[in-house]
């Protein structure tokens, strides 16, 4: 069962444990420059989520078919028209990551992720994956397996892909309600082909 945020905070009070703290994920250290648009071209049947980071720096996700933003929560979210797929979008400040060792940002990024999430269920996971599905992007994932989580696994699995953008910010994309693992993987290497990082002149309205 992948999750997103928003399940992710009722699976943690299903497993309520006193290590909760109310200040965990997201968190909003650092803001980026602009908001993030989502705008569908009807002629191109393509939706195309994009966001300034700073004055100079931004980036732009294109996907085929009609996707949608979520309204109501922290996180941007955004759902495909034509069926339960939803990407969760966050943006992260290397300074939030300062703290941990690696040297790699991507690294340090997935290491505050497991860290979080582990403190936000309360325990440990019990299995943790992290690789390269392309260059330049990192994937992170974790297992916990619990008998008060629904489904007939009692799993919950917390994945995602994470690019840094500059040195001093990363892009935190958390997929989730695919019905199989192929459209999952087929859906990873979607976003991670149209994903486009724009920098100086190039970054504009």
């Amino acid at each position: 069962m992948k999750a997103t945020l928003g399940r992710i905070l009722v699976l943690a009070a299903l497993l309520a444990a006193p290590a909760v703290q109310a200040n965990t994920l997201p968190s909003d250290d650092a803001s980026p420059d602009g908001p993030v648009h989502v705008r569908f071209d009807p002629a191109m049947r393509e939706t195309v989520v994009a966001s300034r980071v700073t004055p100079r720096l931004c980036f732009a996700l294109s996907l085929p078919e009609e996707w949608r933003q979520n309204t109501g929560s922290g996180e941007t979210s955004i759902t495909a028209v034509s069926s339960s797929a939803e990407i969760d979008i966050h943006l992260r400040s290397a300074r939030e990551l300062q703290d941990q060792p690696q040297s790699d940002l991507a690294q340090r990024d997935a290491v505050f992720l497991q860290q979080d999430y582990e403190t936000l269920l309360g325990r440990p996971a019990q299995s943790v994956s992290i690789t390269s599905p392309a260059p330049g992007a990192t994937r992170w994932s974790a297992t916990w397996i619990d008998q008060n989580l629904p489904a007939g696994s009692h799993a919950i699995t917390i994945e995602a892909l994470i690019v840094p953008l500059s040195d001093e910010w990363v892009l935190e994309l958390s997929l989730a309600g695919i019905d199989t693992p192929q459209s999952h993987e087929a859906l990873v290497g979607t976003v991670l082909s149209g994903l486009k990082v724009r920098v100086g002149a190039a970054c504009r309205d």
